[in-house]
């Protein structure tokens, strides 16, 4: 998955478009949807006894967004960008910016039959 829990992300469409990156606090199982923390965000009612607010009233709670919708910030172009992936020569693959080439994280450690020798 090009995005991950924790990763920085820009909203590119939709009510909350926004060119301030904000982070992913979850995504869903089947990887369409995904939750931005202060994005999208809610009121819920809840009642007396609810364990995240036990005298009752109301939450704000971040709902999902459609990964679709979002890019992930690359600190070196300082703006939203795609994701690529690409083994290095060690063998180790990486997530990387495709507009400058920067690196982003390292997906899986090396392994001998990706290694370049």
């Amino acid at each position: 998955m090009k995005i991950q829990r924790g990763d920085m992300v820009v909203v590119t469409a939709g009510n909350h478009k926004t060119t301030v990156p904000h982070k992913v606090s979850s995504i869903s199982a089947d990887g369409l949807k995904v939750v931005v923390e202060g994005i999208n965000s809610a009121m819920r009612h809840v009642k007396r006894g609810h364990p995240k607010s036990p005298q009752g009233g109301r939450l704000e709670i971040d709902l999902p967004l459609d990964i679709s919708n979002i890019r992930l910030y690359c600190q070196s172009c300082n703006k939203g960008t795609r994701v690529g992936y690409k083994y290095n020569d060690d063998g180790s693959k990486e997530r990387f910016c495709k507009k400058c080439g920067a690196r982003i994280s390292e997906i899986a450690p090396a392994k001998k039959a990706y290694a370049k020798s």
